[in-house]
Parts: C-alpha cells; sequence; structure tokens
C-alpha cells in the first residue's frame, strides 16, 4: 500500500540561495526505505534472486559475440522471429565487474550512435554506428557504491544518470567528448584501444538516491522518481542549461512514483494541448498529473485497474490517444495469468477519465518491465522471454499482435527477475539495443 505521507505540491519548503531553489524542509521527507513498504519488498526479493545467480555463478559468463541473422528460428544459439543479432558486448567488455540494468543512447551531430549501457559498478559508453563491430569507449564509475539500479536518459547531448546506490545523486555527463574519442579511434585503423574511465561533468545533489530518470526533451525538465526526497514523488530538475542542474520543485500528492513519461500534450484532449503532461506508474495507478505550472502541479486522474500487483511503467502512442502498461508482479502473483506476461491498454482521450479498454496476454511465461513505443510497435523487454516486439496498429480497439522476438535469456521461461532488463529503440539506423542482466549488451535489428 503507498505511504500515507502526502505532501501538498504548493506547500513545499523551497529556500533561495543566490536565487537557486533548493529542496529543504518538507521537500526532504521520505517515507520507507526504498521509497515504500511495497517497492522495498519488490526490491529486497530482486536482490535475493540476484545473489543467487552470483552463487551459481550465471552472472558475466557470456563471451562476446558477432553477428548471425535469425533463420529458422535461431540467430548464434538465441531464439528469435524476424529479429537478427548484429553483435554481442559481454559485461566484462563493457567494463563492468557486475550485472547490466538500464540503456539509453544517443545520435551526435555526426550521426554516429551511441549506447550508454547501465551496469551495477557504473556506466558504459558504446560507439554502435558500426553495429557489427560496436567500440566501448569509456566507463563512468558509480558516483558512490554499486547498486542493482541505475537509469539514465539524455538531453541536449548530456546523459543524466541515478541510481538506488546511497547519496549517489545526478551525474551529469556530457557526451559530445565522445564524437572525438570515436574519431580518434577509426582513425587509428587499431583492433585494440583502451577503454578510458570517465568522470561525471558535475553532480546533483538535492537528492541523493534515486530510482528512475525521465526528461521532457521538449522542455528541458528532468523528473526524477522514487528518491528520497518528495515522499518518492516527482523531484523536478531545470536542465535548460544542461551542465547546471537546478532544483525546481517536487509533487507528492499521489506519494511514491515508480516510472513516468512527460510530454508536451498534442493530443485530442484540447483542454490540455500545449500544457506539460506526465503519465506516472505509481505502483496501483495510473495517475495523471499536469506539470505546465511547476508550483502549481495539478492532478488530473489516478485510476487503478483489476488485478493490480505493481504499476511499473508504460508509454504513449506517438497520437496520445492510448499507453500501454505493464504491471511488474501480476505475472507472479495473479493466478489467472499462470506466469504469462499481461499488457494493459489504455485510452488516455481524456485526461482525466483514463480507461483501460483490453489485454494482452502473451504465450510466454515471463514477468514484463519496460516498453517504448516507436514507429507503430511497442518494444518489450520482458525479462526471461527477452525482446519482445508488439503491433500496435489496432491499439484503438484494445488490440495488440506481436511482430517478432529475440530471446536473450534462453536458459529461461518462467516469472522470475532473469533476463532483459530494457531496450532503446529509438536508433535512425533501426538498430535495437537490449540490455540483459546477466550477459550484457545485445545489439539487434528486426527484418521488418
Amino acid at each position: 500500500m503507498k505511504s500515507s505521507i502526502l505532501i501538498a505540491a504548493t506547500t513545499l519548503s523551497l529556500t533561495t540561495s543566490t536565487s537557486l531553489l533548493h529542496c529543504t524542509g518538507d521537500c526532504l521527507l521520505e517515507t520507507e526505505p526504498y521509497g515504500t513498504p511495497r517497492m522495498y519488498g519488490v526490491m529486497e526479493e530482486k536482490k535475493l534472486y540476484w545473489a543467487k545467480e552470483h552463487k551459481e555463478g550465471v552472472i558475466g559468463i557470456t563471451a562476446s559475440a558477432g553477428p548471425s541473422q535469425c533463420v529458422n528460428g535461431n540467430a548464434g544459439g538465441y531464439p528469435c522471429s524476424g529479429i537478427d543479432l548484429l553483435s554481442f558486448t559481454s559485461l566484462a567488455d563493457l567494463g563492468s565487474k557486475g550485472q547490466g540494468n538500464d540503456i539509453w543512447g544517443w545520435t551526435d551531430s555526426e550521426n554516429n550512435e551511441y549506447v550508454i549501457a547501465g551496469c551495477s559498478d557504473g556506466s558504459s559508453f558504446v560507439d554502435v554506428t558500426n553495429p557489427t563491430n560496436p567500440v566501448v569507449l569509456g566507463f563512468l564509475p558509480t558516483q558512490t557504491v554499486s547498486s542493482s539500479w541505475r537509469d539514465m536518459k539524455v538531453y541536449e547531448g548530456y546523459v543524466y544518470i541515478g541510481s538506488e546506490a546511497k547519496d549517489h545523486g545526478l551525474q551529469v555527463f556530457d557526451l559530445h567528448q565522445l564524437t572525438a574519442l570515436s574519431k580518434a579511434y577509426r582513425a587509428s585503423n587499431s583492433t585494440v584501444h583502451s577503454v578510458a574511465t570517465f568522470q561525471p561533468t558535475t553532480v546533483y545533489t538535492e537528492f541523493g538516491s534515486s530510482h528512475n530518470i525521465v526528461i521532457n526533451e521538449q522542455t528541458g525538465y528532468l523528473y526524477s522518481v522514487g528518491s528520497k526526497t518528495c515522499a518518492g514523488g516527482l523531484h523536478i530538475v531545470d536542465i535548460r542549461e544542461p551542465a547546471n542542474p537546478q532544483f525546481a520543485g517536487c509533487y507528492s500528492d499521489d506519494g511514491y512514483t515508480h516510472d513516468a513519461e512527460c510530454v508536451i500534450y498534442k493530443g485530442p484532449d484540447t483542454r490540455y494541448t500545449g500544457h506539460e503532461i506526465c503519465f506516472n506508474y505509481n505502483e496501483d495507478t495510473l495517475t495523471i498529473v499536469d506539470v505546465t505550472h511547476k508550483d502549481a502541479i495539478k492532478l488530473l486522474a489516478r485510476y487503478g485497474y483489476a488485478g493490480s500487483q505493481y504499476t511499473h511503467q508504460g508509454w504513449l502512442n506517438a497520437e496520445q490517444t492510448h499507453l500501454l502498461l505493464d504491471d511488474e508482479l501480476d505475472e507472479q502473483k495473479e493466478p489467472s495469468l499462470d506466469g504469462h506476461t499481461r499488457t494493459l491498454i489504455w485510452d488516455v482521450r481524456s485526461l482525466d477519465i483514463p480507461t483501460l479498454i483490453g489485454n494482452f496476454y502473451s504465450s510466454e511465461q515471463s514477468i514484463d518491465h519496460n516498453q517504448y513505443i516507436h514507429n507503430g510497435y511497442s518494444y518489450q523487454s520482458n525479462y526471461c522471454a527477452g525482446l519482445r516486439v508488439l503491433d500496435t496498429s489496432t491499439i484503438a480497439e484494445g488490440k495488440l499482435s506481436e511482430k517478432g522476438y529475440f530471446d536473450v535469456a534462453p536458459d529461461c521461461s518462467k516469472a522470475v527477475f532473469s533476463g532483459t532488463w530494457s531496450n532503446y529503440p529509438f536508433f535512425k539506423s533501426g538498430t535495437i539495443a537490449v540490455q540483459s542482466i546477466e550477459k550484457g549488451l545485445f545489439l539487434v535489428k528486426a527484418q521488418f
């Protein structure tokens, strides 16, 4: 259940120093360890499972590999349908001595493509412009201690990295330096190079640990969620000067937020056209808030659903009429699912009355984790089932269909916390980056 601590967005205690806001007073209130009793339990369960995997020696043992076409349902030993393997880079070659977690991407002004691959001990920076021969350029160590949770997003050529590591803060790293490193490597014509150890450009310290990082690239605002501030809700940071992040406010009226997507609204509900709207995934509800005015954030809707176990993450379609939501624990705890992945389909054409209109049930037994809708497809990282790609062309009818898949965890076919953590499907080249907890970075490409 949610914490009883609620802090109105308009009554936060903010102090100024040299005209800057700081997170003080009520803003510093947290709930329970890890944000809420529910989140605490989930994280402890995951820690135990991954400790078991470490003990069994299944993390970090898979060697890097080259390309393999998906033929007859197999690509280099990985089950697949319509998706080819371009390359695989092991955790060790990423520069990590730990396990994998989240992932994001960036394209520079010369159209070179890069992956920021999260690991428990830091973040690896990989040039994937030639996806069959990726180059690990450097590794940014964790700011304090290792943690299985790390998240990153990009704005104007800077990556912002948070972690559940104690007192970690928000690492800010200028990605533009990767262009020169990449050029130097290509000019050398060498097959061997040293992997740099990076330092952050700056570190934002108005919060310590956090669970996820959300950025609205249209407005230049970052939303940290699951921190030990703002009761675990939206901790808002102004990053319009990318190397100089500044605290901008809190929203905590609905307690802990696990993940969110914040956009400039262009959907059919004309009351909010041009407003900045956040779609929050708040453990047991889809919570929609208008964050246009950071000092007067407005709750638009807060809706639960049948069979809710842990409202985890979701993503809007391009038209902002519908979204897909993944509940991380229903596959484990809802008997009627028998471990099969459920994707919830929501009609959000009226922002104050979001409506669950359908469910997609996978043939696979696996927990869902993170998904992103791009060019009409939802790219889902579903732990043991790997990358699953769903066609969203009939989303308005409450229906989805599977288009293809690439299974990064062929030895796992049950609802446990093993396999892929997340993916990045937004590169113009069509390269899809998939991060595995136990193995490392997969680069794949759809045949469709």
